[in-house]
């Protein structure tokens, strides 16, 4: 039986070799993160993976829409209220996971964004939220490589100039000279 055993596996790989298709290797796909995680499967090779947190998306989003002129700031009336607390408590500010006016989904392959602006008196605000919209798809897109299928603006509000202006204390009169 032995004898006969290589003269059939030859007999069996010319077969294969001549009826089947050659195959490319392809990467084993790995595990993919859930929706919910926070992060999203930018690159899944054979070097290794890669993969983008939410928050980095945040950021990149948050950034791109203050690039514009006319958004004054970002988030609503409670949002900028927490933000500017957690600016001031020591190590609060940076590196906080929840980005002020901005909230994103991301998946494998795609993002959704929904921002909080306060706009500028005199500024149109259909023009705005266009480029504002233009700019945040353009630079997470070209960051990081998802395909961003809605970028949700509300405006919660409309900076006066005469907002910046802090009244001064009253000086009480000088009793004496």
């Amino acid at each position: 039986m032995s004898g006969r055993e290589p003269a059939a596996r030859s007999e069996r790989e010319h077969e294969m070799t001549e009826n089947t298709p050659p195959t490319t290797p392809t990467a084993t796909p790995r595990s993919v993160p859930a929706a919910g995680s926070g992060a999203r499967l930018a690159e899944d090779t054979a070097l290794g993976r890669t993969t983008i947190a939410a928050m980095v998306v945040q950021k990149i989003a948050g950034i791109a829409a203050r690039e514009i002129a006319g958004v004054h700031s970002m988030g609503g009336g409670v949002s900028r209220a927490f933000g500017a607390i957690r600016e001031r408590i020591p190590g609060g500010g940076a590196g906080a996971a929840n980005i002020a006016g901005v909230q994103v989904e991301v998946g494998e392959k795609q993002a959704a964004i929904d921002l909080d602006i306060i706009v500028e008196y005199g500024a149109s605000i259909v023009e705005l939220a266009r480029a504002v919209r233009r700019n945040v798809i353009t630079a997470v897109e070209r960051m990081t490589g998802l395909e961003v299928i809605e970028v949700n603006i509300a405006v919660n509000d409309i900076h006066l100039p005469t907002d910046d202006v802090e009244e001064a204390p009253a000086t009480p009169a000088s009793r004496v000279e």
